[in-house]
């Protein structure tokens, strides 16, 4: 299999069950169920932290099958709120912001009290 081969192989996959299976990858269907969005984009991550991608192709499909097992992993033991994959989960703690009430009138806006 040349690396234009496992490339297409690899277009034509389409869900996280796909990618598991196609991987090897021995997979809980709850947890896939629930957190597949989540799975599918660490292993991209995972895949963006590759420095020097093999050129052989038992060794590229073998990091990638690692990389989705470690990807799947993570949800096993974790949750999508902890993991924060998604930006939405990345948001720390919010922060009050004041506002002073007068800021608020319009320009030329009288106060109930100059009334």
């Amino acid at each position: 299999m040349s690396i234009n081969e496992f490339e297409s192989e690899l277009a034509e996959l389409s869900s996280a069950e796909d990618f598991l299976d196609y991987f090897g990858v021995v997979y809980e269907p709850s947890v896939v169920q629930v957190n597949r969005l989540h799975i599918l984009q660490r292993f991209h991550d995972y895949l963006d932290g590759v420095g020097q991608m093999p050129e052989k192709d038992l060794e590229r499909r073998a990091l990638f099958a690692g990389l989705l097992n470690s990807a799947y992993s993570d949800f096993v033991q974790s949750d999508a709120r902890t993991e924060r994959v998604f930006k939405v989960f990345q948001v720390r703690e919010q922060v009050p912001v004041e506002i002073p009430l007068t800021s608020l009138l319009s320009p030329g806006t009288t106060r109930a009290s100059e009334v």
